[in-house]
């Protein structure tokens, strides 16, 4: 039973205990999964991304923040926000994914995990009140299955691709990240952190960017799509269950962005904090994620995701204490 009193049709605990949920599988990944992934990266690598930044649009818990654009695969333009140290220069930085609400303001994102950072907020593409372009939906229930069609067109791993270009951006707008560190582009010195939808795109790009050396993925999404398609659910998640009942053949694109399948292909730190009810992001899904990961990984554990509940701003906030923490080990 859970904890929580709701009004939804089914279980957003979906009957599994803690046990059972650190027992989710990870899926066999496709053939040339690595492959198909890697190769996507190089072209976004290969992009110049011609980063260009607004006036000052805010400042507050010792940051300045700036509007940015940058150039994507495709040749898009993406939008979002910079953040920078209102003192001194950066001494570390972080490229921040957001979830399927897209991203209307840097908000919550803010203050960073850790002071005297740099960091890049983007919206991917067709989200948020900076990346909505024609032609790609803006709502999350349309823009989950736009493209889905093939894994050359399936808008998922064009989002992957924003957010490698938003490091690149912010590694050459801010480039004191790649002073002194290691490995291409300063990669020693970026921290990753997605919630939810960003969460999910996070697990598929962290991979193959070599320009990171930890993240932090809160009630990640696309875990175990095998497992999650026979999952009731809300939101973009249902959209993609509905759509696979008259569509299976969907499945052998959707092998492609799995993040537990991605997620095991990491090897740098991670830490996940996942939920043990959410009618959004079933809890098995989320849990695949964590689980495929190598070690080191740490866990932080959520009562609920995607839902209101008494107590939940004590157990936000113990959150990002434990993220703080994490990046803190890990960055300095």
């Amino acid at each position: 039973m859970s904890e929580f009193e709701h009004g939804y049709s089914f279980d957003p605990a979906y009957g599994r205990t803690l046990d059972e949920l650190l027992d989710i599988p990870v899926p066999a990944p496709p053939a040339g999964f690595d492959a198909y992934w890697r190769d996507r990266f190089a072209a976004a690598a290969g992009v110049a991304t011609a980063p260009a930044v607004g006036p000052q649009e805010d400042e507050r818990d010792g940051c300045r923040i700036f509007g940015v654009s940058y150039t994507s695969v495709g040749g898009l333009r993406i939008g979002g926000w910079l953040v920078r140290p209102a003192e001194g220069p950066a001494e570390h930085g972080f490229v921040i994914g957001h979830g399927y609400g897209g991203r209307q303001e840097p908000g919550a994102d803010v203050p960073l995990p850790l002071p005297r950072s740099a960091a890049i907020l983007p919206c991917v593409r067709g989200m948020g009140s900076r990346s909505r372009r024609p032609g790609i939906p803006g709502q999350a229930e349309a823009h989950v299955l736009h493209g889905i069609e093939s894994r050359e067109t399936y808008v998922i791993g064009d989002c992957v691709a924003d957010l490698w270009c938003a490091a690149s951006a912010l590694l050459e707008l801010v480039p004191e990240l790649r002073e002194g560190s290691e490995g291409p582009g300063g990669g020693a010195r970026l921290g990753y952190v997605g919630e939810s939808f960003g969460g999910g795109l996070g697990a598929l790009g962290l991979p193959w960017d070599d320009r990171f050396a930890c993240g932090q993925l809160t009630v990640p999404t696309f875990g175990n799509h095998p497992l999650r398609v026979t999952l009731p659910s809300v939101g973009s998640g249902e959209a993609v269950r509905a759509y696979y009942e008259q569509h299976p053949e969907v499945m052998d694109v959707l092998a492609y962005f799995d993040a537990a399948t991605a997620a095991s292909r990491i090897r740098v730190p991670m830490m996940v904090a996942p939920a043990l009810f959410d009618p959004a992001v079933p809890p098995p899904g989320q849990f695949a994620v964590y689980n495929a990961l190598p070690e080191p990984r740490e866990l932080h554990l959520l009562r609920a995701g995607h839902f209101e509940y008494a107590g939940e701003s004590g157990d936000v906030a113990a959150l990002a204490k434990a993220r703080r923490g994490f990046f803190t080990a890990r960055l300095g």
